[in-house]
């Protein structure tokens, strides 16, 4: 089956602008609110049947935003949350040394096959989500969705489609160093086969944010 994803980063936390360590229950912003609300005018122009969400607070209120103005209704998953940080260090400032030392800890354990930190996600835990959340969607009915994601998350499964079992945790930390998104950018995914290959997930746009131009 062709099926086509528009996957949408959230809209500017609080968090993402503030001295710390996000919290998953960290809001948008006020620029994140205007954010959300010029990607939902621009999902109106979109031709799709599902709206899926993470249901932490960022993303829940920018697929609200576009919940709003297409008519879907928002479908939640926990396969769309951003990494899993230690709970430990959630909302922490940086200039806090002991969460500072858990989260570069941690932050090496996304590179680092088989460590783990507290309650933290590691490389085969992401990996794994990855794989699961490309499935769901590729098994799910509808040929078109809109999904609002993370940013490390959304990275994430643009490498596994890209790289596939070739994916090191060493190839991973150096795709996650030098791959960068916008809030509410735009990547599309396609799923279809051709002539020369059987049916796979390609890459089609990514981080499209026209629709943040003044």
């Amino acid at each position: 089956m062709d099926k086509t994803v528009y996957l949408i980063r959230h809209g500017e936390s609080e968090h993402n602008i503030a001295p710390v360590f996000q919290a998953p229950d960290s809001p948008l912003s006020k620029r994140g609110i205007r954010q959300a609300e010029n990607v939902a005018e621009r999902a109106e122009g979109l031709s799709f049947e599902t709206l899926i969400s993470s249901p932490l607070p960022r993303t829940k209120e920018t697929a609200e935003a576009i919940a709003r103005r297409t008519g879907k209704q928002v479908d939640y998953s926990d396969l769309f949350v951003e990494r899993i940080t230690p709970t430990s260090i959630h909302g922490k400032p940086y200039t806090d040394a002991v969460a500072n030392d858990v989260w570069r800890e941690w932050d090496r354990s996304l590179w680092t096959p088989g460590l783990r930190v507290e309650d933290g996600e590691n490389f085969g835990d992401i990996v794994a989500r990855a794989d699961k959340a490309l499935d769901y969607l590729r098994d799910r009915p509808e040929t078109s969705m809109v999904v609002v994601t993370h940013a490390y998350f959304l990275r994430t499964m643009i490498a596994r489609l890209l790289i596939g079992d070739f994916l090191t945790a060493e190839i991973f930390r150096e795709f996650q160093k030098g791959v960068s998104m916008e809030n509410t950018g735009i990547t599309v995914l396609r799923y279809h086969g051709g002539f020369e290959q059987d049916p796979r997930w390609h890459l089609w746009t990514y981080n499209d944010h026209a629709h943040l131009a003044p």
